[in-house]
């Protein structure tokens, strides 16, 4: 019997990275180019759970911290507010772009350098630990797809 509980265990702990990419899915993760690692970097995915879950918080060796900010409108004017979780849907996509939500990355270790890529880790309440790879396009770039055509 012990056998068997501990052969279940072994298994659920290896399949739980394998759930956990599965059950929300990363696209298009990507960074602007900076021109000084003394300003804030931005990046941007597209998030899509399968089942209503949270983006708890991201993470980064290239940021001392990583915030997530949505943008609220006041007529003219433009702030951005700093959210603690990202709410996901069951099935709907949240894209984070240019002047909409996206990830603040502060305390730059470096500047963004174009044609570079860096880790980020997305966590979340219940996929766990996502890292993708994010690319450094350049300091105008509005997207991934725009980079490939």
């Amino acid at each position: 019997m012990r056998k068997l509980i501990a052969t279940v265990v072994v298994a659920l702990a290896v399949a739980s990275p394998a759930l956990a990419e599965e059950s929300v899915r990363i696209f298009d993760a990507w960074a602007r180019a900076s021109v000084l690692a003394s300003r804030p970097g931005a990046a941007y995915v597209t998030v899509e759970s399968a089942t209503e879950d949270q983006l708890l918080g991201v993470a980064t060796p290239v940021a001392g911290q990583v915030m997530i900010h949505a943008v609220e409108k006041d007529g003219d004017i433009s702030r951005m507010k700093h959210i603690e979780t990202l709410e996901l849907p069951a099935g709907e996509r949240i894209t984070l772009a240019p002047g909409g939500m996206h990830l603040m990355l502060m305390g730059l270790q470096d500047k963004l350098s174009e044609g570079t890529t860096f880790p980020m880790t997305l966590s979340f309440e219940n996929a766990g630990e996502i890292t993708v790879e994010v690319s450094v396009l350049g300091i105008a770039a509005v997207g991934p797809r725009e980079a490939a055509e």
